[in-house]
């Protein structure tokens, strides 16, 4: 099973060191707002999902640089869901720059978590029908 999203997102000053270079770690946020494009475009918001009583916290971050992001770069960020959820959601990630050269992959793991007893709970059946 396979189900890819693709966001674009502009590199902003704020997010570059002195260099003009993409400082690191907001590589993560790109992760994280290609995740939470790719649930909506699956019709469901994390908005939606807390309001109802499940949290998505990551467990796992991986990230390999392959080459830098600069300022104004324009990315898209590629996110796929690697297998059906369980009681864990992985993605795998790719960023390319304008070029379609690789800036970067990633993966994340995060578990559905029951807001009120913040124990482990299974992917909610209305993200399973819809894959």
């Amino acid at each position: 099973m396979e189900k890819t999203n693709k966001i674009n997102i502009r590199v902003r000053y704020s997010e570059t060191d002195k260099m003009g270079v993409v400082y690191h770690g907001n590589y993560a946020q790109y992760l994280e707002i290609a995740r939470v494009e790719w649930l909506r475009a699956l019709g469901v918001s994390y908005r939606w999902m807390e309001e109802n009583g499940v949290m998505l916290p990551v467990v796992s971050l991986q990230l390999n640089y392959k080459k830098s992001a600069k300022y104004d770069d324009l990315l898209t960020v590629e996110a796929r869901l690697k297998k059906t959820p369980t009681v864990k959601i992985e993605f795998d990630y790719t960023i390319f720059d304008e070029v379609g050269d690789i800036i970067a992959e990633g993966n994340t793991i995060l578990a559905f978590i029951n807001s009120e007893t913040l124990r482990p709970m299974r992917c909610p059946d209305y993200i399973l029908n819809k894959l």
